[in-house]
């Protein structure tokens, strides 16, 4: 019988969900100091979709929380490339999903040198599952350097009728619900680990839209209407050109966004379902205390917020900032971090774990510190964000309309007290969000010229950063 805990509260009533802590005998005594790593990546999870994840908040409560974590682009390409690099976009040189971007521009140089490639020379047996990078064909593209294990797709957003490149074989899939594919293929690959030390990332294309549910959700959640905070249908004072002719929302697009949030918490069941499943495999197989599990999204999207239908690329926060949330060995339980993280920081946090020492051209930092003692001497206090807008690539399936924002090119700064931007027509934006959480007053225009100087300044060191 699966029994499901929250150490923060009340226990979850939902069945099929696992204990949330992870113990038991370890099989591999002589790996004591090399523990597994068990990534599960979502596609445009929201920060507003975990409370209806139990199993994501049962992590929680077994391990500790980022809450300044934030990507180096609220687009898929640029962000995964960050995480699998632990690199700006500046230094990737992915910047969007095609064009300067992609798959193509990825597999010139940058996935050579990734966490893949360093644990697996390390001895860790490495599996990809899921969605890899836009472009990536599976007929085409064959398995990348780095991965032990390759289960990827394609375009599979769908969830059905989908290619698979299965270790070099192509295989089709009709009517089998992705993520319950990936559920069971990385439920095989940590049931055949053995003692060997290994990394896993499932990575999964939902929530991303058409937002199919699984057959068992569909009828889930009824009559859930997207949240409505203070920012819904409300544009900032002094709001950049791109965004300030947005006029109020009409009726049929919050009947629309209502339906579309309502599809996207459907969605997500089948990921968390299968984020209790695979814990309790790890349990079941003896390896649960010496795993560190990691759940988190490429980017964040918006619904509603500052008058924008369904998407993402903005510097708002609903776009940059998203969970991170880490449960496993010599990992606080029930712990929340408040210094400023960056997917940049995945990389070298999983490298520091298996013995690799991250090479210089790594721009983030290992978590491992953070993780322990929850905090660690000089860390930094601001992140990059790095944009190429807007895209319009036919075949880009984030490609937006002016209805769900289409911000030009832009860099900016986020820490924990505020947000800073600067387009490349020269507008810019800055929020104080210890005042004004839903970055709803732009003061750029009332800053003094040696603060904007100041922040320029810091926006030029970082961006040429190398």
């Amino acid at each position: 019988m699966r029994i499901a805990l929250f150490r923060a509260g009340a226990a979850l009533a939902a069945a099929g969900l696992l204990i949330g802590a992870c113990t038991g005998p370890s099989k591999a005594e002589s790996q004591p100091g090399r523990p597994n790593v068990v990534l599960v990546l979502t596609d445009d999870l929201s920060m507003n979709l975990v409370q209806h994840m139990p199993n994501v908040r049962a992590l929680a409560g077994d391990g500790t929380t980022f809450a300044q974590y934030t990507v180096t682009d609220s687009l898929c390409c640029p962000s995964r490339s960050s995480i699998f690099t632990g690199r700006y976009p500046h230094n990737t040189g992915v910047f969007t999903n095609s064009g300067d971007g992609g798959f193509g521009v990825f597999a010139k140089e940058q996935e050579k040198d990734t966490f893949a490639t360093t644990l697996q020379a390390a001895g860790y047996r490495t599996a990809m599952m899921g969605k890899y990078l836009n472009g990536y064909q599976p007929g085409r593209d064959g398995v990348r350097p780095g991965w032990t294990e390759w289960d990827v797709a394609g375009n599979a957003y769908g969830q059905y009728n989908y290619d698979l490149n299965e270790n070099g074989t192509v295989k089709h899939y009709g009517r089998d619900y992705l993520t319950s594919v990936l559920e069971r293929k990385a439920t095989d690959f940590i049931t055949s680990s053995g003692d060997d030390p290994f990394l896993l990332e499932v990575s999964t294309f939902s929530p991303h839209g058409p937002y199919t549910p699984a057959p068992q959700d569909v009828d889930a959640f009824p009559g859930l209407k997207a949240p409505r905070g203070p920012s819904f249908d409300k544009l900032p004072a002094d709001a950049p050109s791109w965004l300030a002719s947005r006029p109020p929302l009409t009726e049929q697009e919050k009947t629309t966004i209502d339906r579309v949030y309502r599809k996207r918490a459907q969605s997500v069941l089948s990921i968390d379902r299968m984020l209790g499943s695979l814990r309790q495999t790890l349990e079941k197989t003896g390896v649960a205390d010496r795993t560190l599990v990691v759940f988190s999204s490429d980017n964040g999207f918006h619904l509603g917020e500052h008058r924008l239908a369904a998407g993402k690329q903005t510097a708002f926060d609903h776009d940059v900032h998203v969970p991170l949330i880490m449960a496993g060995p010599d990992v606080r339980a029930g712990a929340t971090v408040d210094a400023m993280v960056q997917n940049i920081d995945l990389r070298p946090t999983f490298e520091e774990l298996g013995g690799v020492k991250p090479g210089s051209a790594v721009d983030g930092s290992s978590l491992v510190p953070l993780l322990r003692d929850g905090a660690a001497d000089g860390w930094k206090t601001t992140g990059l964000v790095e944009h190429h807008g807007p895209g319009v690539a036919p075949d880009d399936p984030d490609k937006q309309n002016k209805a769900s924002g289409m911000p030009p090119t832009y860099t900016a700064l986020r820490t924990p007290d505020y947000t800073y931007v600067e387009y490349a027509n020269g507008e810019k934006e800055y929020y104080d969000r210890r005042t004004d959480p839903d970055e709803l007053a732009n003061k750029a225009s009332s800053l003094p010229a040696e603060r904007v100087a100041e922040l320029h300044a810091e926006l030029i060191r970082l961006s040429t950063s190398s």
